[in-house]
Protein backbone atom coordinates (compact mmCIF):
# COMPACT_ATOMS: atom_id res chain seq x y z
CA UNK A 1 0.00 0.00 0.00
CA UNK A 2 1.57 3.29 -1.10
CA UNK A 3 1.49 6.11 1.42
CA UNK A 4 -0.36 9.30 0.75
CA UNK A 5 1.95 11.05 -1.70
CA UNK A 6 4.09 13.90 -0.52
CA UNK A 7 4.72 16.68 -2.98
CA UNK A 8 8.45 16.99 -3.26
CA UNK A 9 9.96 20.45 -3.35
CA UNK A 10 12.51 21.26 -6.06
CA UNK A 11 15.30 20.45 -3.58
CA UNK A 12 13.68 17.13 -2.65
CA UNK A 13 13.32 16.20 -6.33
CA UNK A 14 17.04 16.89 -6.70
CA UNK A 15 17.79 14.75 -3.62
CA UNK A 16 15.75 11.86 -5.03
CA UNK A 17 17.70 12.12 -8.28
CA UNK A 18 20.99 12.32 -6.36
CA UNK A 19 20.11 9.05 -4.59
CA UNK A 20 19.66 7.44 -7.99
CA UNK A 21 22.91 9.00 -9.24
CA UNK A 22 24.63 7.39 -6.24
CA UNK A 23 23.35 3.99 -7.48
CA UNK A 24 20.20 3.64 -5.40
CA UNK A 25 17.82 1.27 -7.20
CA UNK A 26 14.86 3.43 -6.21
CA UNK A 27 14.11 6.34 -3.89
CA UNK A 28 10.94 7.73 -2.33
CA UNK A 29 10.10 10.77 -0.28
CA UNK A 30 8.46 9.71 3.00
CA UNK A 31 7.14 11.34 6.15
CA UNK A 32 9.20 9.77 8.97
CA UNK A 33 6.52 10.61 11.54
CA UNK A 34 3.90 8.61 9.66
CA UNK A 35 5.72 6.24 7.30
CA UNK A 36 8.71 4.92 9.30
CA UNK A 37 7.92 2.24 11.86
CA UNK A 38 9.86 1.31 15.00
CA UNK A 39 9.59 -1.59 17.42
CA UNK A 40 11.45 -2.97 20.39
CA UNK A 41 11.40 -6.44 18.79
CA UNK A 42 13.72 -5.26 16.00
CA UNK A 43 16.73 -4.89 18.30
CA UNK A 44 15.98 -8.29 19.81
CA UNK A 45 16.39 -9.72 16.30
CA UNK A 46 19.83 -8.06 16.21
CA UNK A 47 20.77 -9.50 19.59
CA UNK A 48 19.41 -12.97 18.92
CA UNK A 49 20.13 -13.58 15.26
CA UNK A 50 22.86 -11.28 13.96
CA UNK A 51 26.56 -12.08 14.21
CA UNK A 52 27.27 -8.34 14.27
CA UNK A 53 25.59 -7.75 17.64
CA UNK A 54 27.86 -5.68 19.96
CA UNK A 55 30.61 -5.70 17.32
CA UNK A 56 30.72 -1.92 16.81
CA UNK A 57 29.50 1.42 18.06
CA UNK A 58 26.90 1.32 15.24
CA UNK A 59 25.25 -1.86 16.52
CA UNK A 60 23.17 -2.65 19.60
CA UNK A 61 23.64 -2.29 22.50
CA UNK A 62 25.58 0.85 21.50
CA UNK A 63 23.13 2.18 18.90
CA UNK A 64 20.08 4.30 19.82
CA UNK A 65 17.13 2.44 21.33
CA UNK A 66 13.77 2.34 19.51
CA UNK A 67 12.19 5.00 21.74
CA UNK A 68 15.12 7.35 21.06
CA UNK A 69 14.81 6.63 17.36
CA UNK A 70 11.07 7.33 17.44
CA UNK A 71 11.73 10.73 19.04
CA UNK A 72 14.37 11.47 16.38
CA UNK A 73 12.04 10.49 13.53
CA UNK A 74 9.22 12.58 14.97
CA UNK A 75 11.50 15.63 14.75
CA UNK A 76 11.61 15.42 10.93
CA UNK A 77 8.94 16.03 8.31
CA UNK A 78 10.72 14.46 5.34
CA UNK A 79 13.11 11.65 4.52
CA UNK A 80 14.51 10.02 1.41
CA UNK A 81 14.01 6.26 1.76
CA UNK A 82 15.97 4.27 -0.84
CA UNK A 83 16.78 0.77 -1.99
CA UNK A 84 20.39 -0.12 -2.70
CA UNK A 85 22.57 -3.07 -3.59
CA UNK A 86 24.29 -5.23 -1.00
CA UNK A 87 26.88 -3.21 0.90
CA UNK A 88 25.73 0.08 -0.62
CA UNK A 89 23.09 1.51 1.77
CA UNK A 90 25.56 3.07 4.20
CA UNK A 91 27.79 4.46 1.42
CA UNK A 92 24.79 6.00 -0.31
CA UNK A 93 23.35 7.30 2.98
CA UNK A 94 26.62 9.03 3.91
CA UNK A 95 27.09 10.60 0.47
CA UNK A 96 23.45 11.69 0.22
CA UNK A 97 23.48 13.05 3.77
CA UNK A 98 26.50 15.20 2.91
CA UNK A 99 24.87 16.41 -0.30
CA UNK A 100 21.67 17.34 1.54
CA UNK A 101 23.64 19.02 4.35
CA UNK A 102 25.67 21.11 1.90
CA UNK A 103 22.40 22.17 0.25
CA UNK A 104 21.59 23.92 3.53
CA UNK A 105 19.65 21.21 5.39
CA UNK A 106 21.83 21.15 8.49
CA UNK A 107 19.77 18.47 10.27
CA UNK A 108 20.38 15.87 7.53
CA UNK A 109 21.15 12.44 8.97
CA UNK A 110 21.65 9.12 7.18
CA UNK A 111 21.04 5.54 8.24
CA UNK A 112 22.07 2.40 6.43
CA UNK A 113 21.72 -1.35 6.80
CA UNK A 114 23.77 -4.08 8.44
CA UNK A 115 26.81 -4.09 10.70
CA UNK A 116 29.69 -1.65 10.30
CA UNK A 117 32.67 -3.00 8.35
CA UNK A 118 34.88 0.11 8.32
CA UNK A 119 37.43 -1.34 10.77
CA UNK A 120 38.51 -4.92 11.49
CA UNK A 121 37.94 -4.21 15.20
CA UNK A 122 35.90 -1.37 16.64
CA UNK A 123 37.75 1.16 18.82
CA UNK A 124 35.16 1.18 21.60
CA UNK A 125 37.37 2.97 24.14
CA UNK A 126 38.79 5.54 21.70
CA UNK A 127 35.58 6.35 19.88
CA UNK A 128 34.86 5.82 16.23
CA UNK A 129 37.89 6.11 13.91
CA UNK A 130 35.62 6.85 10.92
CA UNK A 131 32.82 8.98 12.37
CA UNK A 132 32.43 10.81 9.05
CA UNK A 133 31.47 7.50 7.38
CA UNK A 134 29.99 5.37 10.15
CA UNK A 135 26.20 5.36 10.38
CA UNK A 136 23.97 3.00 12.30
CA UNK A 137 21.77 0.54 10.51
CA UNK A 138 18.07 1.32 10.62
CA UNK A 139 17.39 -2.06 12.21
CA UNK A 140 20.08 -1.43 14.86
CA UNK A 141 18.05 1.60 15.95
CA UNK A 142 14.77 -0.31 16.09
CA UNK A 143 13.35 0.64 12.67
CA UNK A 144 11.09 -2.04 11.18
CA UNK A 145 12.59 -1.97 7.69
CA UNK A 146 10.05 -4.45 6.29
CA UNK A 147 7.01 -2.38 7.29
CA UNK A 148 8.70 0.88 6.31
CA UNK A 149 9.79 -0.39 2.88
CA UNK A 150 6.35 -1.81 2.16
CA UNK A 151 4.66 1.43 3.21
CA UNK A 152 6.98 3.29 0.82
CA UNK A 153 5.91 0.99 -2.02
CA UNK A 154 9.04 -1.18 -2.22
CA UNK A 155 9.05 -4.98 -2.48
CA UNK A 156 10.65 -6.82 0.42
CA UNK A 157 10.07 -10.37 1.55
CA UNK A 158 11.73 -12.81 3.91
CA UNK A 159 14.71 -14.42 2.19
CA UNK A 160 14.14 -18.17 2.44
CA UNK A 161 16.90 -19.47 0.15
CA UNK A 162 20.14 -18.18 -1.33
CA UNK A 163 18.31 -17.83 -4.64
CA UNK A 164 15.68 -15.43 -3.24
CA UNK A 165 16.23 -11.78 -4.10
CA UNK A 166 17.65 -9.70 -1.26
CA UNK A 167 16.71 -6.08 -0.73
CA UNK A 168 18.75 -3.50 1.19
CA UNK A 169 17.54 -0.07 2.26
CA UNK A 170 18.79 3.20 3.65
CA UNK A 171 17.34 6.55 4.59
CA UNK A 172 18.36 10.17 4.94
CA UNK A 173 16.32 12.39 7.22
CA UNK A 174 15.85 15.91 5.88
CA UNK A 175 14.83 19.10 7.63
Amino acid sequence: MRPKSLRPSADEKAFLQKALDLDAKGARLVDPRRDVFTGEWVRWKCQFGCGGFASSLCCPPHSPRPEQTRRLLDGYKRAIFFEAGRGDPKKIAVALERHVFLAGYYKAFGLGAGPCHLCPTCAFDEGCRHAEQARPAMEACGIDVYATARKAGFTINVVRTHQDPQHYFGMVLIE
